[in-house]
């Protein structure tokens, strides 16, 4: 019995006690309609990189309309390093390039994956959502693994300045930095989020399902804000804002994008300890 049989076994035992989706009539609807009206190629390929730029730039609008909020600004981490216009536009023309050149043909490959390994795209087979979640969950663990350790080797001196380099010219970073990246870097560290798809993925809409989660966590701990009652945060071991902007700000430790265990296991936050003790506080970066 593989992964996702004993999964959806143990799911099913107590399914009958777990609340049905809300969603699900509108959501019904709309996926029926879409699956009707255009190809698996064309949902996997141009539908993917419609959701990706409509959702990537939803979830950065709140942090970018930050900036212009008196009354945020106490939440913001580095206080004493606005935004800039000249940054935010660096950063927007480098993404532009990687969404449409780098990420647009791996979008591609999802449909053959799709195809060679019978994912199903219509709206009946759909698994329930509590088994999407935890599935999701699976995708998280898997692509912390491979993002702590890859992160890891980007950051050696033989590699830094030639790749990862790119990523940190941003010393307090703002959402959009999430993905603005070398090239390489974003093959490499992408490659994890497409590892969590190969051991759980039973239905397309997962791909859609992990990229949102995933673009929120991203997006939500290069923010620059740490923002009180984060929903996010209810992740158990959860980075934050606070644990990345110091990885920024110091460019070495806190190597892990979601969780923080393998930071403590491996004493790679041991820095970021310190400079808590120093500033008085647990949870990070001092507030002016």
């Amino acid at each position: 019995m593989d992964v996702n049989d004993s999964m959806i076994t143990t799911m099913r035992l107590v399914a009958d006690y777990v609340p049905q989706n809300p969603l699900s009539g509108p959501f019904e609807a709309s996926w029926r309609s879409m699956t009707e009206h255009y190809t698996e190629y064309q949902i996997a390929t141009w539908g993917s990189l419609f959701f990706h730029e409509v959702t990537y730039f939803l979830i950065c609008l709140p942090g970018f309309l930050y900036q212009f909020l008196p009354f945020m600004q106490k939440y913001k981490i580095q206080q004493n390093k606005p935004e800039t216009w000249e940054a935010q536009l660096q950063c927007f023309k480098l993404l532009m390039f990687s969404h449409f050149f780098i990420q647009m043909p791996l979008m591609c490959g999802t449909y053959h994956f799709t195809q060679w390994f019978n994912i199903p795209y219509d709206y009946d087979s759909i698994p329930p959502w509590y088994i999407l979640g935890l599935q999701i969950f699976g995708c998280f663990i898997v692509e912390d693994v491979w993002h702590y350790f890859l992160h890891r080797v980007l950051h050696h001196k033989n590699y830094y300045k030639y790749v990862h380099k790119v990523h940190h010219n941003f010393q307090a970073p703002f959402g959009a930095v999430a993905e603005y990246a070398h090239p390489v870097e974003t093959v490499v560290l992408g490659t994890g989020f497409f590892l969590g798809i190969l051991f759980f993925c039973t239905h397309f809409v997962q791909m859609w399902v992990w990229g949102l989660f995933r673009l929120l966590e991203t997006i939500d701990v290069h923010s620059g804000y740490d923002i009180p009652y984060n929903p996010m945060h209810l992740l158990p071991f959860y980075t934050g804002a606070r644990f990345h902007d110091f990885h920024h700000m110091n460019f070495n430790g806190n190597y892990a994008p979601t969780f923080r265990w393998w930071d403590k296991l491996l004493g790679t936050d041991q820095q970021y300890q310190e400079y808590c003790s120093k500033m008085g506080t647990k949870e990070g970066l001092k507030k002016d």
